[in-house]
């Protein structure tokens, strides 16, 4: 369930063993021992903490088959995962059987400082986990926002890779597979009813049109394929085997589809059905059972910080006033006479500032898309010491996921090479769609957003598998956002109108702080968040409704975004003030990037020791 984050992702986002910024500062010796000696303790304790975590984390992706796929792996390449509370139960008995392990086989003392990090960090997550362990039935599997009846086809089609008839097979028992996985969300989502725990009203619709559209077309009905068989289909027919042997493995998935898959899919609309008479409206947090511990928590785990609701939401009233006077600045610049609130309404209903909303209108798009993204790549050696090396595709959200899909979003690479990053956008209407904004989305989800930030860490020669694969949202959106700014640094935003676009989505991440805290906090109504968007923001009304709904569901993470921002900022901000002329933006984004994902107070940490090491070099 959303709101508990299984111990596998906080293992991952945990730890940070090795900096490079960070120095290894050698015990006394007595006078006759050799430098080298002194560093071989440490380093081998260190060598010997690494191996530890990268078998806890093994041990934890070991529970977790469509995480082993993503990795690049074809281990348990037949199921998908246990979404029984059981083993959620199994998670956490291994991370404190883990943590035990860490502390009578470890002193920290015998570490490096950047072993002590990993060490502390470790500790602490599974405290984080067992914390949150607490809140597991709070969070929605189902909601217009993404639900299993439109993930688990994108996971099959999107990871599961065909290379032989035992990937096609592995592929046919993945589809029986979804029967015992819808039959499981299912009964959590019953359970939580029972506890009062039901998702918002306007959830209800949009899920079940999903489910439908992945039961439309073959082998469900008439017309063309369905995306699941046609995805299968085209995966076996590149094998080089027999057609007799193709028409095998086709008549299986058929016979998977039409059985268990669809079986599965039944009995997820069915809960639907069972308990939307219990949603009693479209409330926040407050409304669930405590309510505001749970919302106060969600903050703690979103932002990796102490900052209260009130606190956040006053940041969020100060940024949007910031971001409104650079906004009224650039609307005198091209002669616009009227409020800004006309200026927005001129962009949104202006035909210049739309595509067409035609499969041209939507090629354009992404073409647009993609030339922003070519030229931060010919760019960023001037400004990034070390780029990631996997490639980075631009492509639209399959059709029938886009009632349920964002706006915009970034897929991680496989670890093999094998799938590269993706920045998905969301084309269902290109009347919703505002091209000034094109550009720092493609900033923010593509380059030098996301995918030097998630494919880099991937990439990071000599460094353990839980920082290459962890994450924390306040970190790895906070650098999406940074990254939108950045590229006006870099030259680009070459038209105050594409500038403006630049400043609505930073307004847009500000809006964020406001309307999360004064949905789960202040108690703001679905329409009177819509309204205060449509009121301080640029984004279309269909965007706004799916952005504030989005909010209600993921309590917390909306907060992250500008939180992240703003601590990146004020640390580059510290680092010029602190070394003038040795300043090096390079070196900056090497500390930032090139250390692996880490919460806040860590990432001050890593600044702080480089800033030390460049004044005293």
């Amino acid at each position: 369930m959303k709101s508990y984050l299984p111990l596998l992702a906080l293992l991952l986002a945990s730890a940070s063993t090795a900096a490079a910024s960070y120095q290894t500062t050698a015990p006394a010796v007595a006078p006759n021992q050799a430098a080298s000696a002194t560093a071989a303790a440490p380093a081998a304790e260190d060598a010997r903490l690494n191996a530890f975590l990268d078998a806890a984390f093994d041990a934890q992706v070991a529970l977790n088959p469509q995480f082993l796929t993503s990795l690049g792996s074809k281990e348990q390449y037949d199921r998908l995962n246990d979404y029984t509370d059981a083993h959620q139960q199994r998670q956490l008995a291994l991370a404190e059987q883990q943590l035990a392990e860490l502390r009578s086989t470890f002193d920290p003392e015998r570490l490096s400082p950047a072993g002590r990090l990993s060490y502390r960090l470790f500790e602490e997550e599974v405290e984080r986990e067992r914390d949150a362990f607490r809140w597991r039935w709070h969070g929605f599997p189902a909601t217009n926002n993404g639900s299993p009846m439109g993930s688990i086809p994108v996971f099959l089609i999107n990871n599961h890779r065909i290379d032989n008839v035992q990937d096609a097979e592995a592929y046919v028992a993945r589809l029986r597979e979804v029967e015992r996985v819808m039959g499981e969300i299912s009964a959590n989502m019953r359970h939580q009813a029972e506890l009062g725990i039901v998702p918002p009203r306007f959830n209800f619709e949009p899920v079940r049109a999903d489910g439908r559209r992945i039961l439309t077309g073959a082998p469900f009905t008439d017309g063309e394929d369905g995306a699941v068989f046609a995805d299968f289909k085209r995966k076996v027919g590149a094998l080089e085997i027999g057609q007799a042997e193709k028409d095998r493995l086709v008549a299986a998935a058929r016979e998977a589809l039409t059985g268990p898959f669809r079986r599965g899919y039944e009995t997820m609309l069915a809960t639907l059905d069972a308990i939307e008479p219990q949603a009693t409206g479209n409330n926040g947090a407050w409304n669930l059972p405590e309510g505001a511990e749970f919302y106060a928590q969600r903050l703690r785990q979103s932002t990796t910080t102490d900052l209260g609701a009130e606190q956040i939401h006053q940041i969020g009233l100060q940024q949007v006033a910031r971001i409104h006077g650079e906004m009224e600045r650039i609307k005198a610049q091209v002669g616009f006479t009227g409020t800004l609130q006309q200026f927005f309404e001129h962009i949104k209903s202006s035909g210049e500032f739309k595509y067409p909303n035609t499969s041209e209108g939507r090629e354009q798009y992404l073409a647009d898309a993609r030339r922003f993204i070519a030229q931060v790549m010919e760019a960023a050696p001037q400004w990034f010491a070390r780029l990631p090396r996997a490639p980075l595709e631009v492509r639209a959200v399959e059709a029938f996921r886009q009632e349920t899909a964002a706006v915009a979003f970034y897929n991680r690479p496989s670890a093999d090479g094998s799938r590269p990053g993706i920045y998905y956008v969301n084309l269902a209407d290109m009347n919703q769609v505002l091209r000034p904004q094109t550009e720092a989305i493609s900033y923010h989800e593509g380059a030098p957003g996301h995918h030097f930030q998630i494919a880099l860490a991937q990439e990071l020669p000599g460094v353990p598998k839980f920082r290459r694969f962890g994450g924390y949202g306040v970190y790895s959106e906070g650098w999406g956002l940074y990254a939108e700014g950045l590229g006006k640094e870099m030259g680009f935003y070459q038209d105050p109108i594409s500038e403006f676009g630049m400043y609505s989505t930073q307004l847009w991440r500000a809006i964020r702080l406001v309307l999360d805290t004064g949905i789960h906090h202040h108690r703001w109504t679905r329409e009177r968040a819509i309204q205060y968007f449509m009121e301080n923001g640029l984004l279309s009304e269909r965007d706004a409704a799916k952005e504030v709904e989005r909010y209600f569901n993921n309590p917390g993470q909306a907060t992250s975004y500008m939180i992240g921002q703003l601590r990146i900022l004020e640390l580059r901000d510290r680092a010029r003030e602190q070394l003038g002329d040795r300043f090096d933006i390079r070196q900056f984004h090497s500390v930032v990037l090139e250390n692996g994902a880490v919460p806040l107070d860590v990432l001050e940490d890593l600044v702080d020791a480089w800033i030390a090491e460049r004044r005293n070099g």
